[in-house]
């Protein structure tokens, strides 16, 4: 899997997690700033590991 950084047109940011298969997984907001969303990749990568199930469908 890989994380993928790109500018919009708008001059924003924003990031797609592909799968190794090349399917986008998740996307982002977007951001004011490159750093911004480099740094919630980072958070993603530490912590998403850990992350529980909410399963809310039959809700």
């Amino acid at each position: 899997m890989k994380f993928v950084v790109k500018k919009a047109s708008n001059g924003e940011f924003r990031f797609t997690l592909v799968a190794s298969n090349g399917q986008v997984v998740a996307t982002s907001e977007t951001y004011k700033a490159k750093a911004s969303a480099l740094s919630t990749i980072e958070s993603i990568q530490k912590h998403a590991a850990g992350a529980t199930i909410d399963d809310q469908s039959d809700a």
